[in-house]
């Protein structure tokens, strides 16, 4: 799909077809071509699908990540707010392809359920679906799963994640 075919910038989250793709998988940007984050506060290595209100996202987390250095010696594991971060990023990568050069700032984590950790070398699936918009507030359904011992995934992280999608700073 062509960026013509886009919805306005103007355009609230989800204007248009709501179960139209923003871009086949194969065409979609890189998460810095989207968001402002950057390294080593960007958690998305990769989109996978980004239609409609639905984001998906993946982060491999590496045995050099900085905080593994002290979360936790001997037993490494990804602070839960590290993975909340990582699918505010997808939201916001979801919202800002609505809205490009826009900001999301998370306002709010609701019901956050940290199910199983999240080791070296793991790749996460970051899920997010966007449930209501209004103006310029948006309310996404989270969820965080890695495979399992059997291939299959394993929840890590469900949540409901409140943003704000705000105009351009200056």
């Amino acid at each position: 799909m062509s960026r013509d075919s886009a919805p306005p910038a103007d355009a609230e989250p989800g204007a248009g077809a709501p179960d139209a793709p923003m871009n086949a998988a194969a065409e979609l940007p890189g998460p810095m071509a989207v968001l402002p984050h950057r390294p080593p506060f960007l958690y998305l290595d990769r989109v996978l699908v980004c239609e409609g209100m639905h984001c998906v996202a993946e982060r491999t987390f590496h045995a050099d990540e900085p905080f593994f250095a002290g979360h936790f010696p001997g037993y490494p594991v990804v602070p839960g707010v590290i993975l909340i971060e990582a699918l505010a990023q997808a939201l916001g990568y979801l919202a800002l392809r609505h809205k490009p050069g826009h900001l999301v700032l998370l306002t709010g984590v609701e019901g956050c359920r940290l199910r199983n950790p999240v080791r070296p070398g793991e790749t996460v699936r970051l899920d997010v679906t966007i449930e209501k918009h209004k103006l310029n507030l948006v309310v996404a359904r989270a969820e965080a799963t890695r495979p399992g011992p059997d291939g299959r995934p394993v929840r890590v992280l469900e949540a409901t994640l409140k943003g704000m999608v705000a105009p351009p700073p200056g």
